[in-house]
């Protein structure tokens, strides 16, 4: 009598969630040298990250306030700056606050940097993503 033993595949690691993802701004921070910072990390927001924001006295004068606080607590990293805080982010230009809202709406909602897009020449539908190109580059 033969006997057939049941050999089961090892079990899957578990998925590991995503929880920091680069960028690269499309103007870029300019420091007080003059030196150009455009690559960056953004981390996943926690709970606490959206409610301490609520507490600061420029959001509750100001409530427009709230994005550059927030951004302030989960941008790590702004090119050499690894000390990012909201006077750094106010200081950024208009089109990389707007890329950076967009970034962490995208990260926080949907887990990912990539957006659907359709060419507006023949309609085929196809993912971007939207967190590394520069103004001007594809």
């Amino acid at each position: 009598m033969r006997r057939v033993l049941a050999v089961s595949p090892p079990p899957a690691e578990p998925a590991r969630l995503r929880t920091e993802f680069t960028f690269t701004l499309p103007r870029g921070y300019v420091d007080e040298s003059g030196t150009v910072h455009t690559d960056g990390v953004m981390r996943l927001a926690t709970a606490r990250d959206e409610l301490v924001p609520l507490r600061d006295d420029r959001v509750r004068e100001n409530p427009a306030y709230l994005t550059v606080v927030l951004l302030g607590r989960v941008v790590t990293r702004i090119g050499t700056i690894n000390d990012v805080h909201p006077g750094l982010i106010e200081n950024l230009f208009a089109t990389d606050l707007a890329f950076l809202q967009d970034l962490y709406r995208r990260v926080n909602s949907e887990g990912h940097t990539r957006a659907a897009v359709a060419c507006p020449g023949c309609g085929a539908e196809f993912a971007v993503d939207v967190s590394g190109s520069r103004l001007g580059e594809s």
